[in-house]
């Protein structure tokens, strides 16, 4: 089973390079998993995309619309975020080996207690997994 990272999620809702990757990527994982942080970052990076004009608001809300009829269905099982999450995450970063921030740190401890592989096209995501042993796909 794998965790989604935000960066893929936004690729399978709106067009972009890495689109039909994300789309191959969630079709192909049963029962893909993301967490209520993943969710709030969703909305985000949609805000994000309207301020830049590369969204208009009314397809945004299309977009958060389809998302959120996805999760009400089960298309995505709801990971949530403990303080195992946030006491792993704290430590890793604790380490100044790695530039994770503190919310991917967050990711990557998710996936790594639910014993998940993360799917991302960040790659300073996947660095930072790798050198904590997170398992992990890149998606380029």
């Amino acid at each position: 089973m794998s965790y989604i990272d935000t960066s893929i999620l936004i690729a399978y809702y709106w067009p972009e390079k890495l689109s039909a990757a994300a789309q191959e990527e969630i079709c192909r994982t049963a029962m893909p998993s993301i967490s209520p942080l993943t969710a709030v970052e969703f909305a985000s990076a949609l805000a994000f995309k309207i301020r830049t004009n590369e969204l208009d608001e009314t397809a945004a809300r299309r977009i958060l619309s389809l998302f959120h009829s996805h999760r009400s269905h089960g298309i995505y099982r709801i990971i949530p975020i403990g303080a195992r999450e946030y006491s792993i995450a704290g430590e890793w970063l604790e380490t100044f080996q790695t530039s994770l921030r503190a919310l991917d740190a967050l990711h990557l401890a998710v996936a790594f207690t639910n014993n998940l592989k993360l799917i991302t096209s960040d790659k300073i995501l996947a660095a930072s997994a790798k050198r904590l042993a997170v398992k992990h796909k890149l998606i380029k």
